[in-house]
């Protein structure tokens, strides 16, 4: 069941590589993806029909299909139309839309939260409309939105483990791929899953933190 010290040493250089790749696809649909849901927020509460319908229209999407299925469809059906990706771009377009559109709703919903006193003001000394996002809303909104904002960043790491369906050579697909080529599934996917929960675990204790350090935080 558990992996002998030698395949440890054999196995290991294989899953790390593709612990990195996994990091390297969660980065990146982030970077991506948080500012396109602020973007999506924002058009989504925009005065421009054309504007809010496109909007509403990636969000529910994005939400409402699996992960999986927007992995598929970016990977093998788009290739139909003559628009082809590696499964590096497949992945990370397709979770960094699936991370735009719940992102947006967490920061919509910190927009929300700031009491319309705050916008009053802004608007009483004469900001204008970016001004009063940029120096008075959007600070406050995500200092809200922070803990659930890092806690969907381990959710969209772990989602990386679905990439082995399109062929990424991430942490998943390497492990399969020892146990396939060893017959030695169980401890190859043990260290797997290990190896994930070396960089969960950490994670949500730092999002613990952050979280009891926001909730002292209170707007006025």
């Amino acid at each position: 069941m558990f992996p002998t010290l030698e395949e440890f040493h054999e196995w290991m250089p294989a899953l790390l590589g593709g612990l990195k790749i996994s990091l390297q696809v969660a980065t990146c649909s982030l970077i991506i993806g948080v500012p396109l849901g602020l973007l999506l927020a924002l058009g989504v509460e925009a005065k421009t029909r054309a504007w809010r319908i496109l909007s509403l229209f990636l969000v529910e999407v994005g939400r409402g299909a699996p992960a999986l299925v927007l992995l598929q469809f970016m990977y093998f059906g788009l290739p139909s139309t003559g628009l082809t990706m590696s499964s590096f771009g497949a992945a990370v377009v397709a979770l960094a839309w699936n991370t735009g559109a719940y992102t947006s709703e967490i920061i919509r919903a910190s927009l929300h939260a700031i009491p319309a006193g705050q916008k009053e003001a802004a608007e009483a000394m004469g900001f204008s409309a970016l001004d009063e996002l940029r120096f008075v809303l959007l600070p406050q909104a995500l200092r809200v939105a922070l803990p659930a904002l890092l806690a969907f960043a381990i959710l969209i790491f772990q989602g990386t483990s679905l990439c082995f369906t399109i062929a990424l050579p991430e942490l998943v697909s390497n492990a399969y791929e020892i146990g396939s080529n060893t017959f030695r599934y169980m401890p190859a996917l043990l260290l797997a899953g290990l190896l994930y929960a070396s960089i969960c675990v950490p994670a949500a204790w730092i999002v613990s933190y952050v979280e009891r350090r926001s909730s002292a935080y209170t707007i006025r």
